[in-house]
């Protein structure tokens, strides 16, 4: 299989295996064919979702499917994420609304829902640990994937599962994906920008130094405008520039980050992908692209990080004793807050119970552009801990998780959804 993808290809939409001198798949006709000499050999790949606010609001209302669709507006008056249409019309994220609405007038407007873009998001993240653990994501819409040796496990090679993810993905979420695959993190991001949307692109071994030589030092990874102005002064504008320098001339002039950019524009990258639980506890977190101050709608996304954690400690028969709320704000300042149980818990409802307190003292109108959840101090789940609980509602609040939690194992997560939100001892309908 290895030999036949570096001499033919597949089909992106089928997985149709595709004979070299072909232009179109001979099953279903498509030209969207993944060729590359590296192809089978490659496995660190970097998956960003398309115009990701936009594509969950037109997936939710097919009427929004042909028409130019903005998200933003509200206090900050910035676009977040705008669609393909839009942009076209020249609208870009962060751009001043005003702005936006004077390039594209014609633009339907919709403000963030943050909750149900975080749902959508770890939908996707779920798909992906299916092929692999080693999952690291960047943002809400965004992550990283080490897929080395999955091809044991899966009979495919980490190429062709990749298109396979993308097409679970757009069918059963409903949205599309980028995906870049390269022999490290560095590269497999570049490539994830290269063909959106619904991209796949490849940078192999071969190609990087030709590949890298001709871009923008901006497209370096931690090579902010400041340091591109600073590199302008010294006269170097593209990466070939900094592939001729050596590296002691680089640190003579840039101090640490010349030793980054002597690795990276030679395309050297020895970051490791890293999923984002340890083994000490298990946690879920979401990174905001517009930072969120409504304490509402953090509260609506703090459950979803709560059902997260507590899928994850039931699927590894853990409990713990301690919730950590995690929160950074808009100019990057963390603030972690934590919380004893009197038993050790794997439920979503106790997790909440636990961190929504923490989370009403921190929301003051603070704006926050990260929120998570953790539990820790873990050991072996045991129902009679739980039975031990002071909680009046605990059996009644209990059954009806594992009735949830039975219903979802045998018709899918989106089978039943909670709906609501706790607080205190009293359980609000809320609609998502």
């Amino acid at each position: 299989m290895g030999a036949q993808d570096a001499m033919d290809g597949f089909c992106r939409d089928c997985g149709t295996d595709v004979p070299q001198a072909a232009h179109r798949c001979p099953a279903c006709r498509s030209p969207r064919l993944a060729r590359h000499p590296e192809l089978a050999a490659l496995s660190i790949a970097h998956l960003d979702c398309d115009a990701f606010y936009a594509a969950v609001e037109k997936r939710d209302n097919p009427e929004l499917k042909d028409k130019p669709v903005i998200i933003g507006g509200g206090t900050r008056g910035v676009v977040s994420t705008a669609c393909y249409i839009a942009r076209i019309h020249g609208v870009k994220s962060a751009m001043p609304m005003f702005k936006a609405l004077a390039l594209c007038p014609q633009a339907v407007v919709i403000r963030p829902d943050m909750a149900k873009y975080a749902k959508a998001g770890e939908q996707v993240r779920e798909k992906m640990r299916e092929l692999t653990p080693l999952v690291e994501p960047l943002s809400i819409d965004e992550a990283f994937m080490d897929l080395t040796g999955t091809q044991r496990l899966h009979g495919l090679t980490p190429a062709r599962s990749l298109a396979a993810l993308a097409r679970r993905v757009e069918a059963e979420i409903g949205i599309t994906v980028s995906i870049g695959l390269s022999h490290n993190k560095f590269l497999a991001k570049l490539a994830s920008d290269l063909d959106k949307p619904r991209g796949f692109s490849v940078i192999g071994q071969a190609e990087t130094l030709p590949f890298l030589a001709t871009r923008n030092v901006g497209s370096i990874w931690g090579v902010g405008k400041a340091m591109q102005e600073t590199l302008a002064q010294q006269g170097i504008t593209k990466i070939a520039q900094l592939q001729k320098m050596e590296k002691n001339d680089l640190m003579r002039q840039f101090g640490s980050m010349g030793v980054r950019l002597y690795h990276l524009s030679r395309g050297q990258d020895l970051r490791n992908v890293e999923p984002e639980r340890d083994a000490k506890s298990i946690g879920g977190e979401t990174t905001f692209t517009t930072d969120i101050r409504d304490p509402a709608e953090l509260e609506k996304i703090l459950w979803l990080m709560a059902e997260k954690v507590s899928r994850h400690a039931k699927a590894d028969g853990l409990a713990g004793s301690t919730v950590t709320l995690k929160l950074k704000t808009a100019d990057f300042k963390s603030r972690t807050r934590a919380a004893s149980l009197s038993a050790p818990t794997q439920l979503a409802w106790r997790l909440f119970q636990a961190a929504s307190p923490l989370l009403k003292r921190e929301a003051d109108g603070t704006a926050f552009r990260l929120i998570g959840v953790s539990l820790s101090h873990l050991s072996q789940a045991h129902p009679e801990d739980e039975a031990q609980s002071l909680d009046p509602d605990y059996t009644r609040r209990a059954k009806a998780e594992t009735a949830m939690d039975t219903l979802r194992a045998k018709f899918g997560r989106a089978a039943v959804e909670q709906g609501r939100v706790f607080t205190g001892k009293r359980a609000e309908d809320d609609e998502d």
